[in-house]
């Protein structure tokens, strides 16, 4: 059959993928793939689409935009999430196609006329809330470990789990080495993803019943085990703590930025001497180089590596700032250059109240710390530097003279502070 025209191509085109799991779930749809049966590449082209990405043959909409891949089938030639040859001849069928796909519930189509086509009961799974693996074939892909555990996150509010032998699949992948082959990026996108969901905890916790997170982020798994002083954590376990502190700066941002430095805030802790359990003296410090290490490793933006290290050496004073001297707090702002970064330090206070909500039974007592602090740096940053300089100072005098008005601005608020105690 000769196919010359874009509208000859959508007869011949099913919705696949999220966009059916999406529609029947009521969730918003975003992207709309596709796929199309009985084609070749040169019909694709001489109908207009243009050719995408050189792995498989991917094709844009001439129109919409939306993709449109041949259907296809995969064989496994070698190790890692790239190690496969791709056959797209017109004779794939559609059941081929889905067959290849990782969950039942992403192995679903839907044809021009609304019908869908479920091949591996994915609809059955969508109702029973499950997240199914159509195939053993799961086990040839690693990236798969990290998908399942986005979509945990993703359908987490939904109530969906993962079928134990998925989790079974997932751990005898973690447990192949085929992890190691992932690639930075890849790892990163998908966490990502998974941050920007509205239950990020549940990715980590289905890495690690997998015995995935480990391999992939050592310095995160290493936490549970780590016991913390009872009173300040009745909770106890800094793993826990930290899925805590995670889920409460979902609630109050949706900055990935924020989610990320809740992440790692505590990372100093895993290397505490046991001998020195529950007690973390010199937690924060000891996280920086974790944190710095963790995001080159992983090629994570440098404003999130930025703020994360910030959290990890200054959350611990926060808590304390009613304690901490006028000269303290001045020199806090001064390494956070909050001068000239306000939002960064906005966003420090959120990981703050994270970190304190983010404990059994903490989680709605009041923190006035960030009143405090904000009230601070409201005071210092009313010294008028141009003042300063009419009045003579020169050079480093200018310097002292304005830490000097500063730090007397921030006393001000600390004795009404006092006052108001009193």
């Amino acid at each position: 059959m000769s196919i010359k025209n874009q509208a000859e191509i959508e007869k011949k085109r099913y919705l696949v993928g999220g966009a059916v799991r999406d529609n029947l779930l009521n969730l918003t749809v975003k992207d709309k793939d596709w796929v199309v049966v009985g084609v070749n590449q040169q019909q694709m082209l001489d109908a207009g689409f243009q050719q995408v990405g050189k792995d498989f043959p991917v094709f844009l909409h001439p129109e919409t935009h939306d993709e449109h891949a041949l259907a296809r089938t995969e064989k496994k030639l070698s190790a890692g999430y790239t190690g496969f040859t791709c056959y797209a001849e017109p004779d794939v069928t559609l059941e081929d196609d889905l067959r290849r796909r990782d969950l039942t519930i992403n192995a679903m189509a839907q044809n021009q006329a609304g019908k869908i086509i479920d091949p591996y009961n994915g609809q059955y799974d969508l109702n029973n809330k499950t997240l199914k693996h159509v195939s053993n074939a799961f086990v040839e892909d690693p990236l798969r470990v990290l998908r399942v555990a986005r979509f945990a996150a993703k359908l987490h509010h939904l109530g969906f789990t993962i079928a134990p032998e998925t989790v079974d699949l997932m751990r005898t992948l973690a447990e192949s080495g085929e992890l190691a082959s992932l690639t930075p990026e890849r790892i990163w996108i998908e966490t990502e993803k998974a941050l920007q969901t509205p239950n990020p905890r549940a990715y980590f916790e289905a890495l690690k019943a997998c015995n995935a997170l480990a391999i992939i982020y050592p310095e995160i798994d290493k936490l549970w085990g780590i016991p913390n002083p009872a009173e300040w954590h009745p909770e106890i376990d800094t793993g826990e703590h930290t899925m805590l502190v995670l889920q409460q700066a979902c609630l109050y941002s949706d900055d990935i930025a924020i989610r990320f430095s809740a992440l790692c805030h505590d990372l100093g802790k895993a290397v505490t001497p046991a001998n020195e359990w529950p007690s973390h003296h010199g937690h924060e410090k000891r996280g920086v180089p974790i944190i710095k290490k963790l995001c080159d490793r992983l090629r994570i933006p440098n404003e999130l590596k930025s703020l994360a290290c910030i959290v990890s050496e200054f959350h611990l004073h926060t808590h304390k700032a009613f304690d901490l001297k006028a000269q303290t707090i001045l020199k806090i702002f001064d390494s956070m250059d909050v001068w000239r970064k306000p939002e960064r330090f906005n966003s420090f206070l959120t990981c703050c109240l994270a970190d304190f909500t983010g404990r059994l039974g903490f989680e709605n007592r009041e923190y006035p710390q960030i009143n405090y602090l904000n009230d601070c740096l409201i005071a210092a940053n009313a010294i008028d530097i141009q003042s300063i300089i009419k009045r003579g100072f020169q050079g480093k005098a200018i310097r002292e003279e304005l830490t000097k008005q500063r730090i007397t601005a921030i006393k001000t608020i600390k004795a009404a502070q006092t006052h108001n105690k009193q």
